[in-house]
């Protein structure tokens, strides 16, 4: 199988504009994410991670930035991340894809390698999730089968947030959902995707304390960072439920089910 990887990113973002490209430790936030993304066991080439954007002039200078990295770049359906991660797949020939969010820098390699290796031991899965982890870690692995399966039945075309619960929350795959027990690698509190300058200020601290170049720390020395820095953690808590209310609130999604209703998630 050849395995790719997908994380839909563009500068257009309502609470923190163009946030792909702010610099962490002098490097532009995506560097780090593609570090992590590239350095998963099963991608080849640093030319199968794809960063998904749109075709928008103004996400010109996130594609210069991504090709000066090494990586590819897919260009797409502004608003409709489904039919953008299709598209993308389709073009690069991919059977399997790693996919991480693009507001998420410490996106957790070794749960890239684990989803992966998880989809590839049982041909009968469509998506593999990790649950458990702090907000902004886990990744997943999905097949082309299971593209074509929510491409043949999602409704909703603006789907930028909530996308991946066409996946997960429709019954249209076959799911699993792997929960993880690692303590060293849990934390109840730790928000880590960025979304809000606060965000910014939190990952900074973080990349300023634990990064070197060319090397990546793993989610057990994030968590043990944290749990050694409370008052970071604090930094960022209070956009949580905004957070979450604005997810609610705009992943309005609908799908058509295997008997021809439509049905909402």
């Amino acid at each position: 199988m050849k395995i790719g990887a997908l994380i839909p990113a563009r500068l257009q973002s309502e609470r923190l504009p163009r946030k792909a490209l702010l610099e962490i430790c002098g490097r532009p936030m995506i560097y780090h994410l593609l570090d992590r993304v590239v350095a998963c066991s099963y991608i080849s080439t640093p030319k199968d991670v794809v960063v998904c954007t749109t075709k928008a002039a103004e996400d010109t200078p996130l594609v210069e930035a991504v090709t000066r990295y090494g990586a590819s770049v897919f260009r797409g359906d502004s608003e409709d991340i489904i039919r953008r991660f299709a598209d993308a797949i389709e073009a690069f020939g991919f059977d399997a894809v790693v996919q991480a969010d693009g507001d998420d820098p410490l996106s957790a390699t070794e749960y890239m390698d684990l989803t992966t290796q998880t989809i590839l031991t049982d041909k009968e899965l469509d998506i593999v999730t990790v649950s458990g982890l702090p907000l902004g870690i886990a990744t997943k692995c999905f097949t082309v089968a299971a593209m074509k399966k929510v491409v043949g039945a999602y409704q909703t075309k603006q789907n930028d947030t909530g996308f991946i619960y066409f996946f997960t929350r429709s019954g249209i795959c076959k799911h699993r959902d792997l929960k993880i027990d690692k303590d060293e690698h849990k934390h109840d509190q730790a928000r880590l995707t960025l979304d809000y300058e606060v965000d910014l200020e939190l990952f900074r601290s973080i990349f300023e304390a634990l990064y070197k170049e060319n090397e990546i720390f793993d989610l057990a020395t994030v968590v043990s960072f944290l749990n050694a820095h409370p008052d970071l953690v604090e930094l960022n808590r209070h956009v949580d439920e905004e957070y979450w209310q604005r997810t609610r609130d705009k992943a309005q999604l609908t799908f058509r089910a295997s008997d021809g209703s439509l049905k909402d998630i």
